[in-house]
């Protein structure tokens, strides 16, 4: 189908759009001519609000109206999106939060390639996007710091003035978002930071050293940024003031811990002309009994509330809840504790190799729903990598179109949803949705939203479990009983192959071939204890020359199309976490290859690897189980041992 083709003259825009717009139309020379097509004009509208934007459409002519730079990115995303044979409409929109954002993981492993980091901000420019937090606990050069990152493949200081550079031009602004007090193993093993140390992850508070390697850590954070805000993390620093610390000052309460060191850092910002931002779970955490971030019953007394620094913004992040009203209940929870919260929700990209994007939809609904209701004004959506950064995160655009469609309008029209992303992004909506049934089997419920306590939910990675857990030992199997999954992963591997094939649908070989293996994997172990048990050893036979060869050499393409991918989309750092995982499968599958053949031509008696019955260990449907999404470390092996 032909697309519309716009014509715009670089020279005739206003200077503020010109390096932005020759970006876009660099990567989309099929979209854009110098002669015919649709003539796209653009007007500054100072006076339309904090953010606007109006389209106008005659024939053959167009004009854009904005009130900031990326409110005609959002436009022209809009435009981008209109099917060749629709006739092109005048719309309005005016965003109902000031600032829509994007958090991007750069230390869980990938540390994304400056080309990709453009690439990305192109795509949040043409979705409305109009701020990007990069998250970096020890991936951005320190001066005088070689151990700071090291072989971790972390950005330099003229990278980053590049990306903020790049940023600026399409509207976003750039944010650096550090840790001052927790998250920061990859920094503290090392025996030059070790007078920094309180436990394994978290730094000596009320030391002055560490407040010097703070200070130093901020500069380099935020000097080649033009953004006057900085996000110091201090989320989830489980066991502070008990290691170190306390050899050093005794019990002290944790609460008085964190308003110290809070208050030092917040000192350490204000001295560069910085505004804090932190997250607030340890707030709510150490209030709580059980430790927990959600948990209704908890107690912040009001000394603690009332040394919370008054210039500080606080973080609510969840990416939980489906449930508006429990966003409604906590953000009003964080109104208490005395300024107005940001809000963050985000896109499952985390512990799986595909994001899980209809469960991301559900908590991203709840969220924005509940954000407008209360009337936030600060709202971003993160992409996490937690445990290896092995998905490609590129899989979780829909999410933050569906994000940028809450940010723009009461409700989101899915039609236009689905047209917009073929806009910013060049794909089509459902074949990436349809690649997160890699992580749904037939049978689930719609949702698949498994229930922790206090309502918590978590969106399941059971492709990661079936992918990496031991092909002689798969100790998951009886969880996955009843369920079609062979059938179901062979239909997907044929569906995202033709999506693959469709304009914009390259990423999708990647979970193609996933599927592909899946769909072998998933038996495998279950058949050859069948025909184990009843000595069978001409199915056995045939399984091995069959399904388990088959199988072998499945895993070794997709171990060369991650490797492929993770090349495109990452620095080389980190690439060897991901291979030390395939180079394991692979020996474990020629072992159980080899254990096969020995035994059928009797230089063995027995595999009792084979032969063992497996246990279910959950007992509770699949659909319930709140320990359907686990780390790599819990899914190899039965065994606890690293």
């Amino acid at each position: 189908m032909a697309s519309h083709r716009f014509r715009i003259t670089l020279d005739d825009v206003p200077s503020d759009l010109r390096d932005g717009l020759a970006a876009i139309m660099a990567e989309r020379p099929d979209r854009f001519s110098a002669r015919g097509g649709v003539a796209v004009s653009f007007v500054h509208h100072p006076g339309a609000g904090a953010r606007h934007l109006a389209v106008t459409a005659a024939e053959k002519r167009i004009e854009i109206g904005y009130a900031t730079i990326i409110d005609a990115f959002r436009a022209l995303g809009r435009l981008l999106g209109v099917a060749g044979d629709a006739a092109i409409a005048g719309f309005t929109e005016t965003p109902r939060c000031a600032n829509l954002g994007v958090m991007l993981d750069a230390s869980r492993n990938g540390v994304l390639h400056p080309e990709r980091i453009h690439e990305l901000l192109r795509r949040f420019a043409l979705m409305g996007l109009n701020q990007c937090v990069l998250y970096t606990e020890d991936t951005f050069e320190v001066p005088g710091h070689p151990f700071f990152g090291y072989l971790r493949g972390g950005y330099m200081q003229a990278e980053l003035r590049g990306f903020n550079a790049y940023a600026r031009a399409l509207g976003i602004e750039l944010v650096p978002c550090m840790q001052t007090l927790g998250h920061l193993e990859q920094v503290l093993q090392w025996p030059a930071y070790a007078k920094y140390r309180d436990t394994h992850d978290i730094l000596l508070a009320e030391d002055e050293p560490t407040y010097a390697f703070i200070e130093e850590m901020i500069i380099a954070a935020a000097k080649p940024l033009s953004s006057s805000r900085i996000y110091i993390g201090m989320d989830e620093a489980h066991g502070l003031g008990s290691g170190r610390y306390r050899k050093l000052h005794g019990h002290v309460a944790p609460f008085d811990i964190l308003n110290r060191h809070l208050t030092r850092v917040r000192a350490i910002c204000a001295k560069h002309g910085l505004q804090p931002v932190i997250a607030s779970d340890m707030y709510f955490r150490l209030g709580s009994e059980s430790g927990h971030y959600y948990d209704g019953t908890c107690v912040i007394p009001d000394a603690v509330k009332d040394a919370i620094p008054a210039d500080v913004r606080l973080t609510y992040w969840d990416y939980y809840h489906t449930d508006p009203a429990f966003y409604e209940d906590w953000i009003d929870r964080h109104r208490a504790l005395g300024s107005e919260p940001l809000v963050w929700t985000g896109v499952w990209t985390w512990c799986r190799l595909w994001a899980h994007l209809p469960f991301s939809f559900a908590a991203i609904d709840a969220c924005m729903t509940a954000a407008k209701s209360k009337g936030i004004a600060e709202v971003t959506c993160c992409l996490w990598g937690d445990d290896g950064m092995e998905s490609d995160v590129f899989s979780g655009l829909p999410g933050l179109q569906l994000f940028a469609e809450h940010g723009h309008a009461d409700t989101v029209d899915q039609a236009q949803l689905r047209a917009n992303f073929r806009g910013s992004c060049l794909a089509g909506f459902d074949d990436w949705v349809r690649a997160s049934d890699l992580d749904r089997l037939p049978g689930m419920p719609e949702d698949a939203t498994p229930e922790f306590a206090f309502g918590m939910e978590t969106a399941p990675n059971i492709a990661k479990w079936l992918l990496w857990q031991d092909p002689a030992l798969s100790f998951a199997d009886p969880q996955f009983d009843g369920f079609a999954c062979a059938a179901h992963y062979r239909a997907l591997a044929t569906d995202l192959d033709r999506s693959a094939a469709r304009p914009g649908g390259a990423r999708l070989g990647f979970p193609a071939q996933l599927a592909r293996v899946l769909a072998i994997k998933c038996d495998l172990r279950r058949d050859l204890h069948a025909r184990y048990r009843a000595g069978d050893r001409a199915g056995l036979q045939a399984l091995a020359l069959g399904a388990l060869k088959a199988l072998r050499g499945d895993v070794n393409e997709l171990w060369k199309r991650h490797r492929a991918m993770w090349l495109d989309t990452y620095r080389p750092f980190g690439l060897e976490v991901i291979e030390q995982r395939y180079g394991g499968l692979l020996a474990r599958l020629e072992t159980l290859s080899d254990r096969l053949d020995d035994y059928l031509a009797q230089r063995i008696d027995a595999i009792p690897e084979i032969a063992v019955e497996l246990r279910k260990i959950w007992d509770v449907k699949l659909d319930s189980l709140p320990e359907m999404m686990h780390l790599y470390q819990r899914l190899k092996s039965p065994s606890m041992m690293t």
